[in-house]
């Protein structure tokens, strides 16, 4: 028997659901009605930013939003219009990027709004260039930056646990959130005001560590959300990988495949965003080169969108450069170079114009997926159909996936034969057209080109300048300083001294046995002399921060003078007490005395915050005077190295190439490009980054160029070079299907815009450049990259004069994949599609 009371529960919940049901129906009915505008939301402000279950509506309509990262102090201003103006023409139509706290207030209470670090600017050019923004204020945002955006005086507020339910962390995160806010507002860039900001976010991925924290995780994430309603800037707010975030925060997922991997927003209006859709793999010193490909990210957003999602944001879509210091813990200097903008502002392609492609494709679906009911069909063992039909109209969009991720498949959908390579989804706007298939890619691929200039390598001749490893420095504690809170952010380096004296029975007797100094350290490295001598260095890694240093020394009977050069590699970014964390020395002992093993720590240290160049600024014009400079020798530890050169010739971007060296930072005029670390290899015995990305706007007629090498390196191979993608490819095959740029909608009806849709390879030189060689042509069956292809098994022999007949000496051509064009195969690959590929020179 139920209970009269259980019963009245049961009816009410089911009222509400038949309520919102309705409601739904009601909508989509209402969007029929509405007329042509396919996100057109009747009853909706003119502005304003809101949203429901199916997406934001921002100025009473409905958008699909294709959103990329673009972090401004990662580039320089001059930068910022060519880097929009290029997301925009791949589609994008919103510009996400953090903001840097430590970048504003590295000292507390000083302010710094100027040069790349001025937000309100590179709002305004998002706007000027008709795109929506996304401002996540954080204000910890981790994105591999210094210390995760937060400057270092936070560390030392008393009593303060970062990002916990603790009042010192909460009252001077409300004063910097609420002066961004503000400062936003008062330049009428949030939406309602007629600017682009249409979300702000408030924390950042908080459930990786919310549990070290217990009931203050859980009540700082509410605060969180309350603090960021009560600063009235009226837009959504948004909390990324938060589970429970508070009403009316939304949700956001990211990750590589929301699509799979989402839980889904917490409650049922909010929509399905994605906040980071990783385009690679940020790296550190000593990883292997970090790739995801293009296929496999269109994969991911027509599989999310598919499934409801209606916001996708690339993280990065360019990645740029960490100048100076303001990488985080060993990562490094270039950042997510791997995106469809490279470190340099370069298409990758075919990852730019890959995603442009699916952008096209699901903008096709906008009115399936505004009002349409998804309907999930089985078409196979692994093949599913996702359809969105609008009630009561011909409004249909279909997406066909494959998950076999081994062999492709033919389905049949709605009495189409339709073919589905393995792991891929076809985007049929109409539910009849394929447009477009995520593992089909018809857009061109390009290779990028590092070329030695001239005119900068022309007259490169190096002057040096060692430094002294100091000997009884004042400053002095029984044990070694923690080096955090020695340095405080203002430079990797400290010097640790101290001295013993040490007897003729203390020293081994024997000739072939040395004393070795050990050196057990938190991280994150350090170099060692002993009387004036390098004994050599050691280091930790990302994963691994502490290490052990052991190496034999010559010690003397009499005084010896011990230095330890403790160096940092950013702060970390990411963890539950961040506040805690500690680097530099904790055990100094030497091993192999025949009085046995002395401990050191406690000998009495003596220490130097930075090093002597540094003070005396050598990488500017006027510090570079206050020493004498010599000829190079053979290198050697701790040594400047001071050069001029002209700026290179052209306009392409600009790289430092530095072969030969090891450990350091690279100065141009004074202004950092940042931490080297050519000596730390991959497990594939090569260098992480090699190339030093030198912006133009650094550059003048002729230029100071000054390196700080710590370790042995030698700069007689360092050389600067110029940045291209002219290198450029297609590769397209008779089972491609047309590109989506080749259709239209017209009245709600799916259209071609030309009357031939067969599979073409197209190719498009950057900048005003022209195809002035055909460098590869085969139509038959080749294999290979671009900058790597070669001819298969059969080959037409007219392949390179049709395509120069078609391409040379113009900016830009199309070559169609017709049998006719490719006469004489002589019989061979008549059992195979062909495909064509192509490799030009653009100049």
């Amino acid at each position: 028997m139920v209970e009269p009371r259980r019963l009245l529960v049961i009816f009410f919940l089911s009222t509400l659901l038949i309520a919102y049901s309705n409601a739904n129906v009601e909508e989509i009915q209402k969007g029929t009605e509405e007329g042509d505008e396919e996100g057109k939301v009747g009853g909706q402000k003119a502005h304003g930013v809101t949203y429901d279950a199916r997406s934001l509506i921002i100025n009473g309509k409905r958008e699909l939003l294709f959103s990329g990262a673009i972090h401004y102090p990662r580039s320089t201003p001059d930068m910022w219009p060519d880097l929009i103006k290029k997301a925009k023409q791949g589609g994008i139509n919103t510009i996400e990027t953090y903001v840097f706290w430590n970048g504003y207030e590295p000292v507390e209470g000083q302010y710094n709004f100027e040069g790349e670090f001025d937000l309100v600017k590179f709002i305004k050019l998002i706007h000027e260039h008709k795109l929506y923004a996304v401002v996540r204020v954080g204000p910890f945002i981790q994105a591999e930056w210094n210390h995760g955006g937060l400057p270092y005086w936070l560390r030392e507020v008393p009593g303060i646990i970062f990002r916990s339910d603790n009042e010192p962390f909460k009252k001077h995160m409300k004063r910097f959130v609420t002066m961004i806010v503000d400062k936003l507002k008062q330049e009428k860039l949030f939406a309602p005001q007629g600017g682009p900001i249409i979300l702000a976010q408030i924390e950042n991925e908080y459930n990786t560590i919310q549990r070290a924290f217990r009931e203050k995780g859980d009540s700082y994430v509410q605060w969180a959300g309350k603090l960021a309603l009560s600063l009235n800037a009226n837009v959504p707010w948004i909390m990324c990988k938060q589970r429970d975030a508070p009403d009316p925060v939304i949700n956001t997922c990211n990750g590589r495949h929301c699509g799979d991997t989402f839980y889904g927003p917490n409650k049922r209006n909010k929509p399905a965003l994605w906040t980071e859709n990783w385009t690679a793999q940020y790296r550190v010193f000593g990883d292997p080169p970090s790739q995801r490909s293009a296929e496999d990210l269109a994969y991911s957003v027509a599989r999310f969108f598919s499934k409801n999602g209606s916001m996708v944001n690339y993280y990065m879509y360019y990645g740029g450069t960490n100048f100076g210091r303001t990488s985080a813990s060993f990562t490094t200097t270039r950042y997510y170079d791997e995106a469809p903008l490279d470190e340099f502002g370069l298409q990758r392609e075919p990852k730019w114009g890959h995603l442009k492609d699916v952008h096209r494709a699901l903008s096709l679906c906008k009115r399936a997926l505004f009002w349409g009911v998804p309907t999930t069909l089985k078409l196979g063992p692994d093949q599913q159909a996702i359809v969105w039909q609008q009630p009561g109209t011909s409004a249909c969009a279909a997406f066909l996936a494959n998950n076999n991720t081994r062999l492709a498949q033919h389905v049949n959908f709605r009495g189409q034969d339709i073919r589905l390579p393995a792991r891929s989804i076809s985007v049929l706007p109409d539910c009849k057209t394929v447009v477009f298939n995520t593992q089909l890619v018809t857009t061109q691929h390009n290779s990028r080109n590092f070329v030695r200039s001239e005119i900068a390598n022309k007259n490169f001749n190096w002057e040096m300048y060692r430094e002294v490893p100091p000997v009884g420095l004042g400053f002095k504690f029984d044990v070694p300083r923690e080096l955090f809170h020695l340095t405080k952010d203002t430079t990797d380096y400290a010097w640790y001294t101290t001295s013993l004296k040490l007897g003729r029975r203390d020293l081994p007797m024997k000739k072939n046995v040395s004393p070795v100094l050990r050196v057990a350290s938190l991280g994150h490295g350090i170099h060692a002399y002993v009387n004036g001598e390098y004994a050599g260095s050691a280091h930790g890694s990302k994963i691994e921060k502490s290490f052990v240093f052991q190496r034999a020394v010559s010690l003397k009977e009499g005084e010896n003078h011990i230095a330890l050069l403790g160096y940092l590699v950013g702060l970390p970014d990411s963890g539950a007490y961040m506040e805690k964390r500690f680097a530099g020395p904790r055990s100094i002992t030497i091993l192999g005395l025949n009085t046995g093993t002395l401990d050191i720590s406690q000998n009495g240290w003596g220490h130097q915050v930075g090093i002597d160049g540094e003070k005396k600024k050598l990488f500017t014009e006027e510090g570079s005077k206050s020493v004498q400079w010599t000829k190079p020798d053979q290198g050697g530890p701790l040594t400047w190295y001071k050069g001029y050169f002209d700026a290179p010739e052209g306009d392409n971007p600009v790289a430092i190439v530095m072969t030969g060296m090891g450990k350091g930072m690279v100065w141009i005029n004074g202004r950092s490009i940042g931490r080297y670390w050519n000596n730390y290899l991959s497990p594939l015995k090569k260098p992480t980054q090699s190339e030093y990305h030198i912006p133009r706007a650094y550059l003048k007629p002729k230029n100071l160029i000054v390196l700080l090498e710590e370790e042995e390196g030698n700069p007689k191979d360092v050389h600067i070079v110029t940045v291209n993608r002219d290198t450029i490819c297609s590769a397209v095959s008779e089972i491609h299907p047309p590109s989506p740029r080749l259709f239209e909608t017209k009245n709600g009806t799916l259209q071609p815009k030309v009357n031939d849709l067969k599979p073409r390879a197209e190719l498009i030189c950057p900048g005003k450049k022209q195809i002035v060689a055909v460098e590869f042509a085969s139509y038959g069956d080749p294999f290979g990259a671009c900058g790597a292809y070669f001819i298969g098994n059969c080959t037409a022999p007219e392949s390179k004069q049709v395509v120069e007949k078609y391409c040379l000496g113009k900016p830009s051509c199309q070559i169609p994949l017709d049998s006719i064009h490719f006469s004489d195969q002589n019989g061979a690959c008549t059992h195979l599609r062909k495909t064509l590929a192509v490799q030009v020179k653009c100049a």
